[in-house]
């Protein structure tokens, strides 16, 4: 059985501040917070995936993080069922965040899976922010995610798992041999299609990366109404 529940919608590119917002929001709200990005969902990627930490995935009963190992692959389709699955659990009285950079994610929860997209693209809540100053951030990431042991983190994640699935093996900042800048030059690309995404594939609510900004909009719009497909409903779709 689909669950429809309320929830507040918040999307952005990589570095652009829209976790942190979120999860001042969440406190605010004593929401749970549902993680709509497509690399947060491999167990031990931490790091390298700007993950939160163990401790605020606990705090707001996060889903979509570990849901899988670097070995498995991963699907829109395998997303929604995770979705669905967490969403079950929370009470219904427990408000709901949802944020992340996976354009698709998104398109597929409220539009569902139809290849052909026939539907309009759906309206939510994006940061709109200056690339120039995304570039400052993710600069400032990266240094941080090698401070705090990227390179040993891969290196054990690649002895654990010799053979990564298709899907884990686009995470950037994994790959052997990569090093800082072309890490860097990756994820300032990823950045740039995050954005190019939503300004054609959705209605971009576009907001300030700032906290009252982005509460203002969503007490003016109100929480969405989300409907979480079940497991059983979502198991014909595997779309990447």
């Amino acid at each position: 059985m689909d669950i429809v529940r309320d929830a507040y919608l918040l999307a952005g590119p990589t570095a652009s501040g829209k976790s942190a917002i979120a999860a001042v929001l969440a406190r605010r709200l004593k929401a749970r917070i549902l993680s709509a990005d497509s690399m947060l969902v491999y167990k031990g990627m931490d790091i390298g995936t700007a993950k939160p930490s163990p401790e605020e995935i606990a705090e707001f009963g996060m889903g979509g993080v570990d849901v899988v190992t670097p070995a498995e692959e991963f699907s829109s389709g395998a997303w929604l069922r995770a979705a669905a699955d967490w969403a079950a659990k929370v009470p219904e009285d427990v408000p709901m965040v949802i944020v992340g950079g996976t354009g698709l994610y998104f398109s597929a929860l409220l539009r569902g899976l139809d290849r052909k997209w026939v539907k309009p693209p759906p309206e939510y809540p994006v940061i709109q922010i200056d690339r120039a100053t995304v570039r400052e951030r993710i600069r400032a990431r990266l240094d941080d995610m090698f401070m705090s042991g990227l390179e040993e983190e891969k290196r054990r994640l690649h002895e654990r798992y010799p053979v990564w699935s298709r899907t884990a093996s686009l995470a950037i900042g994994y790959r052997e041999g990569d090093d800082r800048e072309k890490i860097f030059v990756r994820t300032c690309q990823l950045a740039k299609r995050q954005d190019t995404w939503f300004r054609h594939q959705a209605t971009a609510l576009y907001v300030e990366p700032d906290v009252e900004a982005v509460w203002n909009l969503w007490r003016s719009r109100g929480p969405w109404k989300v409907r979480f497909v079940s497991p059983s409903s979502a198991e014909t779709h595997n779309m990447v």
